[in-house]
């Protein structure tokens, strides 16, 4: 839970949910993770905060307005996350392990347009939506050490 200025408790009743396979090396898991969440920012405005501004009057980007929950989980738990994603119609992102070996967003759209949804080896998936919708689909994932 965050808090707010005046340090009084700010409690949303939506959730942003990073979930990690298991077995990505660091450098993957910060790639993975950069690209899932840009996906929301650009898809769901609603996440984005207001602009930051320092007290030089420095300007600087928004940024999400709450924060990321990243978790890690099991090839299996994550393609279940995946799934339950999907039936729910919740916004999400997905990245697939074919995405490591291509260069650029065309080529990235295509490798995941090459294979089926249910063929699909997704290593991250980003899920926004009713805090108790999230926590559905993230079941069985535990919090990123």
């Amino acid at each position: 839970m965050s808090t707010d200025i005046t340090g009084e408790p700010i409690r949303f009743d939506t959730k942003i949910a990073v979930l990690l396979r298991e077995d990505l090396e660091p450098w993957q898991r910060l790639n993975v993770t950069s690209f899932l969440v840009s996906g929301l920012g650009a898809q769901v405005p609603e996440v984005i905060g207001e602009p930051y501004e320092d007290a030089d009057g420095v300007a600087y980007l928004p940024m999400f307005r709450q924060p990321v929950v990243v978790l890690e989980a099991t090839k299996e738990t994550l393609m279940a996350a995946h799934t339950r994603a999907l039936s729910r119609a919740l916004p999400r992102a997905i990245f697939t392990s074919d995405l490591f070996g291509t260069g650029n967003d065309r080529d990235n759209r295509a490798a995941v347009r090459a294979v089926a949804t249910a063929e699909l080896d997704v290593v991250g998936l980003a899920v926004y939506g009713p805090r108790n919708g999230v926590d559905k689909v993230v079941k069985g994932a535990r919090m990123h050490p």
